[in-house]
């Protein structure tokens, strides 16, 4: 069973080479590390969930932050940001994306079908299936259209005014925008995602973005938290470290390979790094 993760901490350019390595306290909303801290606390996700849909919630439960859906052997796990139901068994699943993959609406699908297997038991019927939400915020403009805000849902293509009434809904919001297609509130949020400072939340007129900045601090100021950061941290440099060195590793097997009709096993050995046994063991397959 593979599992889809996105790096906590540690990003990379088309090179492969590191983008990132924040300190707890330079961390932006944007970062998943601080995402999942911020957005588990009830009371924020409620008042996100409420200011973007225009819906009152009564209460949220919360089952786990970083929920991980691996249901078949044979298939891709996926491990989701956020996951929360409201007091009508109603799904909302919401992602922080920095990457622009090009294939976000196919990832979005496959959340979608994990999540419905996971709501639904074997032998329930399909009516028992909920409402659900899956809410990507990314900092990047998927569509460039300008637009903060892509909504989606299944509609009959001869008539759009006939709706499928699968009672899924797919949002992707974009950091991005240029264009003043929200209310105030939720544009500020948008700004503060990639500039989480004092200074963005003291400009800031909403109240999300205030209550959202109280919890911010909170978080970057708690000693365990730290603590869980660095620890975090050091599994992703240790992660990274053994990447190369398995490439590098890789790549002189596959020289070594290439020289094995032309050269020696101790010249080989030498122009590759490879131990005598090592070559000796390509050799005979």
């Amino acid at each position: 069973m593979k599992i889809v993760r996105k790096p906590l901490l540690i990003h990379y350019d088309n090179k492969g080479k590191v983008t990132m390595n924040k300190t707890l306290q330079e961390l932006n909303l944007e970062d998943d590390f601080l995402f999942a801290k911020v957005m588990s606390d009830k009371e924020i996700c409620k008042e996100f969930l409420e200011k973007l849909l225009n819906i009152e919630i009564d209460r949220i439960e919360m089952p786990e932050n970083q929920k991980t859906i691996d249901l078949l052997l044979e298939c891709k796990g996926i491990r989701l940001d956020i996951y929360v139901k409201d007091q009508n068994d109603t799904v909302y699943n919401i992602e922080m994306q920095r990457s622009d993959n090009k294939n976000l609406g196919k990832r979005m699908r496959y959340y979608q079908g994990n999540i419905d297997i996971d709501c639904i038991q074997k032998g329930q019927d399909y009516r028992e299936l909920t409402k659900s939400y899956i809410i990507f915020i990314c900092t990047f403009d998927y569509f460039n259209e300008g637009r903060h805000k892509y909504t989606f849902e299944n509609i009959c293509l001869e008539d759009s005014n006939i709706k499928l009434k699968d009672y899924t809904q797919k949002i992707i919001l974009n950091t991005k925008g240029c264009i003043n297609d929200l209310d105030i509130e939720i544009l500020e949020f948008l700004n503060y995602v990639e500039d989480s400072t004092d200074a963005v939340a003291a400009n800031a007129k909403s109240e999300l973005v205030k209550h959202i900045h109280k919890r911010v601090n909170a978080v970057k100021n708690d000693k365990n938290t730290e603590v869980e950061f660095m620890t975090l941290l050091e599994r992703d440099r240790e992660k990274i470290e053994e990447g190369r060195e398995e490439g590098e590793k890789k790549k002189a097997l596959d020289i070594a390979k290439n020289l094995l009709d032309v050269l020696d096993d101790e010249v080989i050995a030498e122009k590759t790094g490879l131990s005598i046994d090592e070559v000796r063991k390509l050799r005979k397959g």
